[in-house]
């Protein structure tokens, strides 16, 4: 480990930002009664001869999933430590693939300002001097990425990155039309359409690494065209090459075109097979979960369901895209053949009368649903809690007057 010393100016301070200090919390919460782990960084600081101190840190992530809470940690040592706090500005951005910067967060003092989809959902940590850690709320697709905290003190300043990742499921997507239909644009709305968003090459490797084998070339959300292959064959990645995940680089995003891959994460609510005593067309779908109160589930939803809440089913069913799909956890005779995932029939005419319907229905709906069907159980009457009745000092029960003809209501009579 190499520790380059810094120079210090009397009137000026050093800023040195480091990502988490030992013993710094990571602090995950999701939805209720869920805990998410998320990784340590592990920091070292150590004092070189001039007694100027040297903060590094080790490379790392962060991970949450959609839904949930995440904390982005940055620490800061200046110098002198009698430095104004009013005159230090934290300022926390995100990197896109092009080098770009998106502003999340400024602070200067007591002053703050949140930008863009992030308002209502960042604050600052504050878990004590040289914290600049940000908590991020309400986590969204669109969250995933490389985050820069830079803290600046008059014209000194320094930065240090955090990645923020996100837990979930890949998954190759073509519409209707057919495959190789969509130019980069169009994969990304076709992504977003079905409640997810283009992959990244990180998650579509991570996705290869877990049995990923696809054999049509899709959009990436970094411009990349790529697809993984875990068993080369000769129509497919070729058999003399080994597994890994083929990349075409970088195509032009208006004139060629692709599938798409793309990436989705825990679902607020439930996809759930609609029970019916006879198959449905695409119309009679979209009505019967209507009625239900859902709607016709996505096929990231159906994607989130197989892989996030082990959703098995051996029924064919409608999706929001108008395509037949069934997921399978446990493969067994005649349903799914021999590995996992979500099974694909195609888009057959809307008019055909073959297959059920997959839904999709809110957490907060979901909630609303089984109170309905519990009320409806008991006939709209809550039962009235029951207790232990009183002993007398005689040993003999006391009852609460109930009105009868004996005792004047709410009095207490001895049996």
């Amino acid at each position: 480990m190499t520790h380059l010393p810094l120079t210090m100016s009397p009137a000026k301070a050093v800023l040195i930002v480091a990502f988490v200090a030992v013993n710094f919390a990571l602090c995950v919460t999701s939805l209720p009664a869920e805990i998410e782990r998320g990784w340590r960084r592990a920091v070292h600081v150590l004092e070189d001869d001039t007694g100027a101190v040297i903060v590094q840190t080790a490379p790392g992530k962060v991970v949450t999933h959609r839904g949930g809470s995440i904390t982005l940690p940055c620490r800061y040592h200046h110098e002198p430590e009698t430095t104004d706090p009013s005159r230090i500005r934290i300022k926390w951005t995100k990197v896109t693939d092009a080098l770009q910067f998106v502003d999340v967060f400024v602070a200067l003092g007591r002053q703050q300002r949140v930008f863009g989809s992030y308002r209502d959902r960042v604050s600052l940590e504050q878990a004590g001097p040289g914290d600049a850690s940000l908590v991020i709320h309400n986590i969204t697709l669109a969250d995933y990425g490389r985050y820069e905290c830079e803290v600046t003190n008059d014209m000194e300043d320094d930065t240090g990155f955090v990645n923020l990742d996100l837990e979930g499921v890949v998954f190759p997507y073509y519409p209707r039309m057919g495959r190789y239909k969509l130019n980069y644009q169009q994969a990304e709305d076709a992504c977003k359409q079905q409640d997810a968003i283009l992959a990244s090459h990180s998650q579509l490797h991570k996705a290869w690494l877990e049995g990923l084998d696809w054999c049509n070339a899709g959009w990436l959300e970094d411009g990349s065209v790529q697809y993984p292959i875990s068993h080369p064959r000769d129509e497919c990645g070729r058999k003399d090459m080994p597994a890994g995940v083929r990349n075409y680089g970088y195509r032009h995003k208006e004139d060629e075109r692709y599938d798409a891959f793309c990436f989705t994460s825990n679902l607020n609510g439930k996809v759930y097979f609609l029970k019916r005593f006879k198959k449905v067309n695409y119309a009679e779908a979209v009505k019967a979960c209507v009625r239900d109160g859902a709607l016709v589930a996505r096929v990231g939803q159906l994607y989130a369901a197989w892989k996030l809440q082990l959703l098995d089913r051996c029924e064919a069913g409608w999706l929001e895209d108008a395509s037949i799909r069934y997921p399978i956890v446990n493969p067994r005779a005649r349903c799914g053949g021999q590995f996992p995932g979500v099974r694909h029939l195609g888009f057959p005419d809307k008019k055909f009368r073959l297959y059920g319907v997959y839904c999709f229905r809110k957490k907060e709906e979901e909630e609303e649903k089984k109170k309905e069907k519990k009320e409806k159980k008991t006939g709209g009457v809550i039962p009235a809690a029951t207790h232990p009745p009183e002993i007398s000092a005689a040993g003999r029960k006391i009852v609460k007057g109930d009105g009868d003809n004996s005792s004047p209501p709410n009095t207490t009579r001895v049996l």
